[in-house]
Formats: structure tokens, C-alpha cells, sequence
């Protein structure tokens, strides 16, 4: 019973939950983002770069080119998909950013109440 007793403790922190919250919280966030960059954000830039769609760019290693990504991993070529990880890098810039503008609001509130 004893082991039993600590975990509901433990479990029960402020911490734990609190943890378990901003999770929650981060893995929709992630999401929202995601979506303002793959739904909002990239399409006008493909469309300024030529119509290209990032999430296709693709470097075949059979040498065969493939309009889309998923038409190479279709046909089972070994396929590099640079696009994907330069929509990932730029998902990943965006909610950087945002978690920047988030804490740095926070510190000011902190900082007002201090005073």
C-alpha cells in the first residue's frame, strides 16, 4: 500500500499536473500552428516562387523525377523529401517565435507586478 500512496502523491503535485496541462496545451498548439503554416503561410509563398508546393519537392536517388512526393514513394523509389523538412524547419521557426513573444509577455507581467 505504501507504493501505492506515494504515487497518488506524486501524481498529485502541482507540478505533475501543471506539466501535464501545458502538454495538453502544446501538442494543440502545435497543431494551430501547423496549420497557419502548411494552410495560410506556404501557399502564397509557393505561389510568389512559381507554384511550387513545398511538401513535393523531392530528390529522387533512381534518378527518375517525380512531380510529387507521394508519386515517388508510391513507386517505391528511394526518395529524399527536402520539402517536408523545410516546411517542418519553418513550422518549427514560427513556434519558436510565438513561444518567445509568449514568455517575453509573461516576463513584463512579472516585472509590472514586482513593482
Amino acid at each position: 500500500m505504501g507504493m501505492i500512496k506515494e504515487f497518488k502523491e506524486f501524481a498529485m503535485q502541482g507540478n505533475v499536473i501543471d506539466l501535464a496541462v501545458g502538454i495538453i496545451i502544446g501538442a494543440e498548439f502545435g497543431k494551430i500552428v501547423n496549420s497557419l503554416v502548411n494552410d495560410v503561410i506556404m501557399p502564397p509563398i509557393g505561389k510568389l516562387l512559381g507554384g511550387v508546393n513545398f511538401t513535393d519537392l523531392n530528390f529522387s536517388l533512381d534518378g527518375v523525377v517525380y512531380k510529387t512526393l507521394e508519386e515517388a514513394r508510391t513507386s517505391g523509389a528511394p526518395v529524399i523529401g527536402y520539402g517536408s523538412f523545410l516546411q517542418s524547419v519553418f513550422n518549427f521557426i514560427v513556434i519558436a517565435f510565438c513561444i518567445f513573444l509568449m514568455i517575453k509577455a509573461v516576463n513584463k507581467m512579472k516585472a509590472k507586478e514586482a513593482k
